[in-house]
């Protein structure tokens, strides 16, 4: 085997180790920032809003969709080992595919275009991916999962949103209301840290690569 050739292994094989390090760091800080959750005036309490998928997103834009998809992935695996599950696994695989929904877009679409615009339209999109996919899984798989856990009827967690929003009056204007609006500002408000912060943590993101 030639000198070159072994430089190359040794590159990817220094690559593959610097992205799995990487991915398990991200995915960490992720599961922090879970813990700083900000309560929304229009939404009842279990609607919060934490920015962990920022450091997922960043991790996307650097590495690349899958990338993105794995740091979610480690990011969900940690919170359930550490916190756990009240419903069965359920809302975890949602929210997985929530914020996959986000930094994949993202990711695909800066892949192609790694330029100020190809961030932005990136971010554009993965968020108004995360608001439709983030209705359709809250009213037809997280909201009867946190019914069946709770043991409470979808009609008593509509009237929590009731409480909080009077447009809130049954399970399509409590999506429309109350879930829509959170995925899109949490969508809005991770994508504007990222696009302030990327810059300028990217190059420690690429050294050596």
């Amino acid at each position: 085997m030639s000198t070159q050739v072994m430089n190359n292994a040794n590159a990817k094989q220094k690559m593959r180790v610097r992205t799995i390090v990487q991915t398990g760091m991200l995915g960490a800080i992720a599961v922090v920032l879970m813990l700083f959750e900000i309560p929304l005036p229009f939404a009842p309490s279990f609607y919060e809003i934490d920015f962990s998928e920022v450091p997922v997103l960043v991790g996307s834009f650097a590495m690349g969709p899958l990338a993105g998809a794995a740091i979610e992935l480690v990011k969900i695996l940690l919170n359930l080992l550490i916190n756990g599950t009240t419903t069965a696994g359920v809302g975890e695989f949602a929210n997985f595919l929530i914020g996959c929904s986000l930094v994949v877009p993202a990711g695909v679409i800066y892949r192609r275009n790694k330029t100020r615009k190809g961030a932005i339209i990136g971010m554009a999109a993965g968020t108004a991916c995360m608001t439709l996919l983030g209705c359709a899984l809250n009213a037809y798989l997280l909201l009867p999962a946190y019914s069946a856990a709770f043991q409470l009827p979808l009609d008593a967690l509509v009237a929590m949103g009731t409480a909080v929003n009077g447009n809130i009056t049954d399970l399509l204007t409590f999506v429309a209301f109350a879930v829509a609006p959170f995925n899109l500002l949490k969508g809005v408000l991770v994508s504007l840290i990222v696009f302030l912060i990327y810059k300028k943590i990217s190059p420690v993101l690429h050294m050596n690569r």
